[in-house]
């Protein structure tokens, strides 16, 4: 056995391939028959027989004619014992000791035991090998720390560092939970196209392609909102998506270009109805997910219990900003505003901002990184909202609302415009603001509008990034943490 991670240590494997060949054994077989999962195996009574497990050796321990080694799969770790006598001598001398590795994957059949220490371990009488690792992994103490190598090499991650497989576990965990709740309260789960002739459904610069069969010029969906409210025409009572969604903006540690999102849609509710079910939503995922409505968050602890305090838009700039965004309803007002106010936004050219954005801009750069939350934002522009229901009550307010946890938008929700003559006037009022060269206004989308022309009921919906709230609740700092492969530039 040899665990040099030296540059020649490709080179020794490789000619064990050959060796183990010549002992009669299969460096790839197709297959094994597995009877527990590794967690299982070491819960059974000792002197379980017939137990058959599986998995990646990532320690081992070889001496005379007792050997230990520790194997890992999905579900954990658990030690395996093999003596010389059980496993055959000219196995265990010429095979175990010569040609297995760490990395390497075996099956090993046998019996539980605990050790002297207290160790469950399984007894081996048959060894299987299922796997030969080319290249050493990374030594046991040190494991993968470099956080680039954690991104570009997550397979690596995941083998030495136990709480990154852990982190991907919950993340599965919430997402399953969320559908099942979903589910259970009569929604139904679609899909929608990510090929796009327009961007729609959000703000925001999007990818931009070219469809060679049709030879059109066509985009990656940044949100899939239209399509899910196309739906809702069709007939749908409640219905949802976790789409993929791509954005092509700025890289930050609660940003990525290509992102989760969940939306859903439910006819007949108002946004009033739709943030008591959010709250429902969220509170069911912690307990199932977490066991607890108190989560610490970097190092705070953050109540979810009870109902979540609800600020208004307005309220919140004038009290980080000393700006009434009311009184100062257009952009050019706005900005000089701001220049009195000493209050500049970086990496964005401001006098190419509508009103709306321009609100947005300034709302993220004084106030969005105060908030711990829970806390529900209320009462948004009608010009940073052109999918939203107009208040009833204040035409220069639509009723929506966003969910903000430690400073990130977790939830973005409406009651829907579902008014075509209303819809119209917005969207001319974004194209004209695209023309004049903002770049995340919304193109004016006639197919879109058609659809609202055959009737839509009244409706609220929201939109929620999942990678933003599995971040949130495994206590880390960057998206790319609670994604698999992230996109990283070529080294």
């Amino acid at each position: 056995m040899t665990n040099d991670t030296g540059g020649d240590q490709r080179q020794v494997r490789v000619k064990k391939i050959e060796r183990l060949r010549d002992a009669g054994v299969n460096p790839w077989p197709e297959r094994f028959e597995r009877t527990h999962l590794l967690d299982q195996a070491r819960a059974l009574p000792e002197g379980t027989d017939g137990v058959r497990v599986c998995g990646r050796i990532v320690s081992m321990r070889v001496m005379g004619k007792l050997s230990f080694a520790s194997l890992q799969d999905q579900s954990g770790r658990c030690q395996i014992w093999v003596q010389l006598d059980k496993v055959g001598e000219e196995f265990y001398k010429q095979v175990w000791k010569k040609l297995f590795d760490i990395g390497d994957h075996i099956g090993v059949v046998g019996s539980m035991t605990v050790t002297k220490t207290g160790e469950p371990s399984v007894a081996a009488t048959e060894m299987v090998f299922l796997g030969k690792a080319l290249r050493p992994l990374p030594e046991k103490w040190h494991g993968v720390q470099d956080q680039e190598t954690c991104y570009r090499q997550r397979y690596l991650d995941m083998i030495m560092n136990r709480e990154s497989v852990e982190r991907f576990m919950l993340r599965g965990k919430i997402i399953r939970t969320i559908r099942g709740f979903l589910e259970g309260h009569a929604f139904e789960e679609v899909e929608t196209p990510v090929l796009q002739t327009k961007p729609s459904g959000a703000t925001a610069r999007p990818f931009l392609s070219h469809h060679n069969a049709l030879d059109m010029d066509i985009t990656l969906r940044i949100a899939p909102e239209t399509w899910l409210k196309r739906c809702v025409v069709a007939g749908y009572d409640r219905v949802f998506e976790f789409a993929r969604c791509f954005r092509n903006e700025g890289m930050d540690p609660s940003h990525l270009q290509d992102f989760t999102m969940l939306e859903y849609y439910a006819a007949w509710w108002n946004y009033e109805d739709n943030m008591r079910f959010t709250e429902q939503l969220l509170q069911h995922v912690l307990m199932e997910c977490l066991g607890t409505l108190e989560v610490d968050l970097g190092g705070e602890k953050v109540d979810f219990s009870g109902e979540w305090p609800r600020v208004s838009f307005k309220d919140l700039i004038l009290r980080d900003a000393g700006i009434d965004i009311f009184e100062e309803d257009t952009a050019d007002g706005l900005r000089a505003r701001m220049s009195e106010q000493g209050i500049t936004l970086e990496d964005t050219d401001v006098n190419k901002l509508g009103y709306g954005a321009l609100v947005d801009q300034l709302y993220k750069k004084v106030s969005r990184p105060k908030l711990t939350g829970p806390m529900f934002l209320v009462d948004h522009p009608i010009g940073l909202s052109p999918l939203a229901r107009r208040n009833d009550d204040n035409a220069e307010i639509t009723d929506r609302f966003q969910l903000v946890i430690k400073g990130w938008e977790i939830v973005n929700a409406y009651s829907e415009l579902v008014d075509p003559i209303d819809q119209r006037q917005r969207l001319e009022d974004q194209a004209a603001l695209k023309d004049a060269g903002d770049d995340e206004a919304m193109p004016l989308d006639e197919e879109y509008i058609l659809a609202m022309e055959y009737g839509m009921p009244p409706m609220s919906g929201w939109g929620m990034g999942i990678d933003r709230l599995c971040c949130l609740l495994s206590n880390q700092e960057n998206l790319r943490d609670v994604v698999l492969f992230p996109l990283m530039k070529p080294t």
